[in-house]
């Protein structure tokens, strides 16, 4: 019994200390000599990544949905989504999008996809290209651009996907990527591949769909070329003759840039689906390596007209990232912003049409972002399937 009192003591001793402990651990400090405090630390690697272009959504149905595609996408876009959609796909088919970006940039992708084995496997091959031409350069020697001199940029990604149905209900793909990053004069190179999974079940009769993604988990990547290029002339150490030398050529290091991998987790539930429409709710949370992490949440109405063979869908979503939080009336880098609509950071809308019959199909899709103080991005796609 005593043994008992004492253990039931402890217990009782114990649950006092702790809250004690904080409340000394919160109070000031006090001591002459100055006390140790500790700082939070965050290892979030912002400004970091390289290849950020590998984060635009690659069609127009998912960006209108702000991203949040991963559990529901079972089209040629699963290329980029999430692979392992690419498994359900009934189809062989083409996909294509092109959207002008932020500061008169061009972004372009394109894919092709073909089921086989029953349809329990597929394989997709895509490109992405991103960048601008033809920018004047302006350089301390010729600051107004005389010389007539110009640089580009080139982003392009290459992939690989290929996906297979594990069981009825679970899937599994993975995309590998081939990135060149051609940069004015310099060129990086780095290789990535994207991990996805898919479970699809019913809950009372209706669909419900989970997704696990990571994206772009690969190598480093260093820019080197010309522009890195310098003369270097050594001098001999003082009080030695000096000796007439040509100068040699140099070649600058360059940092190695992570590129931007992205953890998603995505879920979507068919709130009601019939022969005619369908209404499909979803959800996804993301966790980048350069920013904090945000979510997002999406619908899609889809609607058939009878029985022409098209159907019509509207979509919308928000999304919640860090930079929502920007103050739209300071100035930023210096530069003020004359940007309107900032309080739609984050908000995504679009639509579109399909004609399905006789095992043939084309479509058209259209989404709209608002990015806040860098403006609204509008983009366009087309789907083929055969």
């Amino acid at each position: 019994m005593r043994n008992r009192y004492v253990s039931w003591g402890a217990v009782l001793l114990v649950g006092l200390a702790l809250p004690c402990s904080a409340a000394l651990a919160q109070a000031p400090c006090t001591e002459p000599g100055g006390c140790v405090q500790q700082i939070k630390s965050d290892n979030t690697a912002y400004g970091t990544t390289a290849a950020e272009f590998l984060l635009i959504p690659a069609g127009a149905r998912g960006a209108a949905l702000g991203g949040s595609f991963a559990a529901l996408v079972t089209d040629v876009t699963a290329v980029y989504f999430n692979p392992a959609g690419l498994a359900q796909l009934e189809r062989q088919g083409f996909y294509g999008s092109t959207m002008t970006y932020v500061a008169d940039t061009k972004y372009s992708f394109g894919a092709v996809a073909f089921p086989f084995s029953g349809g329990s496997r597929a394989i997709g091959l895509s490109f992405t290209n991103f960048g601008f031409s033809d920018q004047t350069v302006y350089t301390v020697e010729d600051p107004d651009g005389l010389l007539g001199e110009v640089y580009s940029v080139a982003q392009v990604a290459i992939g690989l996907t290929y996906a297979q149905q594990l069981s009825d209900r679970f899937s599994a793909g993975f995309t590998a990527k081939f990135i060149n990053d051609r940069l004015g004069r310099v060129t990086g190179r780095a290789g990535a591949i994207d991990l996805g999974t898919n479970f699809h079940a019913t809950i009372g009769g209706r669909p419900i769909r989970a997704g696990f993604v990571i994206q772009n988990l690969g190598t480093t990547l260093r820019h080197t070329g010309s522009a890195l290029d310098a003369l270097v002339l050594r001098q001999p150490p003082q009080g030695e003759q000096q000796i007439s030398q040509e100068a040699s050529i140099a070649s600058l290091k360059s940092k190695d840039w992570g590129l931007p991998v992205l953890f998603r987790v995505s879920l979507s539930y068919d709130v009601f689906a019939t022969a005619a429409s369908r209404l499909s709710m979803m959800g996804e949370f993301s966790q980048p390596n350069n920013t904090d992490p945000g979510f997002n949440v999406a619908g899609e109405y889809n609607l058939g007209l009878g029985g022409s063979g098209f159907s019509v869908a509207g979509r919308a979503g928000y999304t919640y990232a860090p930079d929502n939080n920007l103050d739209p009336s300071a100035s930023l880098a210096g530069f003020e912003s004359s940007v309107g609509g900032e309080g739609g950071d984050g908000f995504s809308a679009g639509g579109g049409i399909r004609y399905n019959k006789r095992g043939r199909g084309f479509g058209f899709d259209y989404a709209y972002r608002n990015l806040g103080v860098l403006g609204g991005v509008n983009m366009i796609s087309v789907g083929l399937s055969w």
